[in-house]
């Protein structure tokens, strides 16, 4: 990714030096358990240990790359030119370079899972305290962008919290998927190298032995490991496009923080726009574009093939980057929300009266009116709000037919908000817990 939208400990996880490290570590110890084995003389085993402290030259690798057109080759060459050609001639013994290029990227992701973890931790917390602050700052909750009945503000971040939370056991169940190894040789049969090889590797990486490989580790693990991603970025967009919403001018019930001396536009000085969450849904739709090649990989030709290969050296750090980028974005913007509660009773207010409509019917059934007739006559009293600009409960008052049936004391009852908001405190303990 490009650096506008990527943060330093993601990106240090794809870098060169960072990946060449993980491959010196999976072949040291690899010569470590060969040599325990008595596969390789002590010594050897060693003297690949006296390069634990060198930078590998990415430049040389690549110098040498240019030649073998292999880049494990070249690395294992430009190994063998710090540790002596005859100490190095055990490295890679009965390896196949998938052993160390699959388990090297599992490491990646595990890490970058890590990373993803521990943000979206931090972003429920900002979820949590936003939720806790506005649990009952009432807000007209819509359907089809149209006013529908009263929910509150704490509510919907609270929804968002409960989302995010799903997400967070998806990221901890796909870093557990994907935290496998594979040490097994050519098609995976283990002929030339001692499973314990496989599992020693693993334990020092953090891994666990991939219960049966090819010469690769099965793609299912990554489809679903990125599927996951898609499913966090997608949730970004929802609470993204939530925010746009509440943004927009004719609504304004919150916006995005707008600090001293930021421009709007080039062109009109009034302008605050909601940037932040206009480049979240356009980052949500860069992490998504990675879980159908991701899906396509799953199906390789025989043991190997490598056309999964160019699609993960892609995917692997554009989409962790972006993701990661993504979430310390959103939760920045959660943190320094502004929320404006007067706007949201205006909302509300704006149609006087009409969002009560539901108790209104219902209460007619509940007199013994049809459902059918009851709903008649509820409709056309709303119809002279959105037509004439009426007052609903006025033309209720004013309704022969509905004052047949309801006390003008029964329908003044009907208007009262808390009504809306006396189960706030079962959903939020469900939610977050009995407090």
């Amino acid at each position: 990714m490009i650096p506008r939208y990527s943060r330093p400990d993601m990106v240090a996880i794809w870098s060169p030096e960072t990946k060449f490290r993980i491959w010196y570590e999976i072949e040291a110890h690899a010569c470590d358990a060969m040599a325990d084995l008595g596969v390789i003389p002590r010594e050897n085993a060693e003297a690949v240990w006296k390069a634990k402290d060198i930078e590998f030259d990415v430049a040389r690798i690549d110098e040498i790359e240019a030649v073998t057109k292999h880049d494990v080759i070249a690395f294992l060459t430009h190994l063998a030119e710090h540790v002596g050609s005859d100490e190095a001639r055990f490295v890679h013994q009965g390896m196949t370079s998938s052993d160390v290029l699959d388990t090297c990227f599992n490491v990646q992701l595990t890490r970058a899972a890590d990373i993803l973890i521990a943000d979206v931790e931090g972003l429920l917390a900002a979820l949590k305290r936003r939720a806790m602050e506005h649990k009952m700052t009432v807000r007209i909750g819509r359907s089809h962008g149209i006013h529908a009945e009263p929910t509150t503000m704490g509510l919907t971040f609270a929804r968002f919290y409960a989302e995010m939370d799903r997400n967070l056991a998806r990221l901890r169940t796909a870093r557990d998927e994907i935290a496998t190894g594979a040490i097994s040789g050519a098609v995976g049969t283990f002929a030339n190298i001692d499973p314990r090889i496989e599992e020693h590797v693993c334990e020092k990486l953090g891994l666990k032995p991939e219960p049966i490989s090819t010469q690769v580790i099965p793609r299912d693990r990554h489809a679903a490991f990125f599927a996951a991603l898609g499913v966090v970025g997608s949730s970004i967009e929802n609470i993204a496009t939530e925010i746009r919403h509440m943004q927009r001018t004719e609504v304004l019930e919150a916006e995005e923080f707008f600090s001293a001396g930021q421009k709007g536009s080039s062109a009109m000085p009034h302008k605050r726009n909601p940037v932040l969450t206009e480049n979240l849904t356009g980052l949500a739709r860069l992490v998504r574009m990675a879980v159908v090649p991701a899906m396509e990989n799953v199906a390789l030709w025989h043991e190997r093939d490598i056309s999964h290969s160019s699609v993960e050296r892609n995917i692997g750090p554009d989409t962790t980057v972006t993701l990661d980028f993504a979430l310390a974005r959103l939760t920045s913007v959660v943190d320094q929300l502004v929320i404006y509660p007067d706007n949201m009773l205006a909302n509300m207010n704006k149609f006087r009266g009409l969002v009560m409509s539901q108790r209104v019917l219902l209460a007619l059934t509940q007199a013994g009116v049809s459902r059918e007739d009851a709903y008649k006559l509820v409709q056309r009293n709303a119809m002279k709000v959105w037509e004439q600009g009426k007052d609903f409960k006025t033309e209720l008052l004013a309704d022969a037919d509905v004052l047949n049936s309801l006390s003008a004391e029964e329908i003044e009852e009907k208007f009262d908000l808390g009504y809306h908001t006396k189960h706030v405190d079962t959903i939020f303990a469900r939610v977050f817990g009995a407090a």
